[in-house]
């Protein structure tokens, strides 16, 4: 079966035996759209908060996103089969810099996991797909430490952040942004860190 996205230009790739390959993406806003509006429109991604919205308007929020310097979204694919949405950011440009000391080399990340197809229930396959990504996010970018910030309702993302080696921090307040391209509502959530040495010891 021939892969699609083998002809797209990847910021990150990792072989890892008995997984696959991992490639990372810039997102496609109008290409990928279609199976980021499958993902988004799932019950379980409610706290992804685009349940209600369409294709077309999915395409809108990136095609905004592509825009800016600061914050970045990408297609992961393993083995030519997409498997997640990753959203990178800079913290001192984005709301929850007014919840917590933002440090020099943090990166923000918000992370949407496709449904569970072949080998999605696999024990360890998260945690495999978690550590491809993050070798592109802290070495491959140069980062010190990833910040998370999982709605504190959402009990899953948050066990599963901790099961990878992420500590936990405050839980905050993360206030509305009401913008003209750009409206996202107050969100309670769990901040939790995780250092590069914790996921890649010297």
């Amino acid at each position: 079966m021939s892969d699609p996205y083998a002809s797209r230009p990847c910021v990150h790739e990792e072989v890892t035996g008995g997984f696959g390959t991992v490639r990372v993406l810039p997102l496609d806003p109008g290409a990928d759209a279609a199976v980021i509006h499958r993902w988004a429109g799932e019950e379980r991604a409610v706290f992804w908060g685009m349940t209600d919205l369409t294709e077309r308007q999915i395409a809108d929020v990136y095609a905004h996103m592509a825009t800016l310097d600061t914050h970045h979204a990408h297609l992961v694919v393993r083995d030519g089969e997409p498997v997640a949405l990753l959203q990178t950011y800079e913290p001192e440009a984005d709301r929850v810099s007014e919840c917590y000391e933002v440090r020099p080399g943090d990166i923000g990340v918000h992370l949407l996991l496709a449904p569970a197809g072949p080998g999605g229930g696999q024990r360890g396959w998260t945690a495999r797909l978690v550590t491809a990504i993050a070798g592109y996010v802290l070495p491959g970018l140069g980062r010190r430490r990833i910040v998370v910030d999982p709605d504190v309702r959402n009990g899953k993302a948050i066990a599963r952040f901790l099961k990878l080696g992420f500590t936990p921090g405050p839980v905050v307040v993360l206030p509305e942004v009401d913008l003209p391209d750009v409206y996202l509502p107050e969100k309670k959530a769990q901040l939790a860190f995780l250092d590069r040495e914790i996921m890649f010891p010297a």
